[in-house]
């Protein structure tokens, strides 16, 4: 039995590459932009100050102050209420890796992936790893347990933003990812 394939083209009205764009294609220029990562530092920095302050101590700068690892061993001590295991206390690189190697191995013991995020980065002083590692403990540790009336607390916070934003005439957040100002 002969089988005849038609080829008749499928047209949805897209261009092809509309679904070829990857996903970080649409938010490099957002990525990139020197204001974004100067508002991530200034935040994310409040956010550890506000947690380290409890034991005493607080970081001035982000990606240096947790390139030893031990204010991050520190900090996801205070906000997980556990005991990490004793920090290495020499100076040399290696100690640093172990450190902050110790620190994330706690986050996934956690159950948290930390996607391309390693120790070597961190320990460089590698702004958008370290940015990326302070959201994903903010993300587990601060937000993923709050659940309020049956929302999750990322819906929850979303939801709050976008009440507060609601008198804003050129503001439409619609996500934690990119939310775009009307023209």
């Amino acid at each position: 039995m002969n089988q005849i394939e038609l080829s008749v083209p499928y047209d949805n009205g897209y261009e092809p590459d509309d679904y070829m764009m990857q996903e970080d294609e649409w938010d490099r220029d957002l990525l990139l932009d020197p204001a974004w990562e100067k508002q991530q530092r200034k935040t994310f920095t409040a956010w550890c100050n506000s947690h380290l302050r409890k034991a005493g101590t607080q970081i001035e700068n982000i990606e240096e102050d947790f390139r030893n690892g031990l204010k991050l061993m520190l900090l996801l001590e205070v906000i997980s209420g556990e005991r990490l295991p004793k920090p290495d206390r020499g100076k040399m690189r290696f100690h640093k890796i172990a450190n902050v190697n110790k620190a994330l191995d706690f986050i996934t013991s956690k159950g948290v992936k930390l996607v391309s995020i390693g120790a070597e980065e961190i320990v460089d002083g590698n702004v958008k790893m370290t940015l990326g590692m302070i959201w994903t403990i903010i993300l587990r540790f601060a937000i993923q347990d709050i659940s309020v009336e049956e929302t999750s607390a990322k819906e929850g916070l979303l939801l709050w933003c976008q009440r507060k934003t609601a008198p804003y005439r050129n503001v439409n957040i619609q996500n934690f990812h990119v939310s775009v100002t009307p023209d």
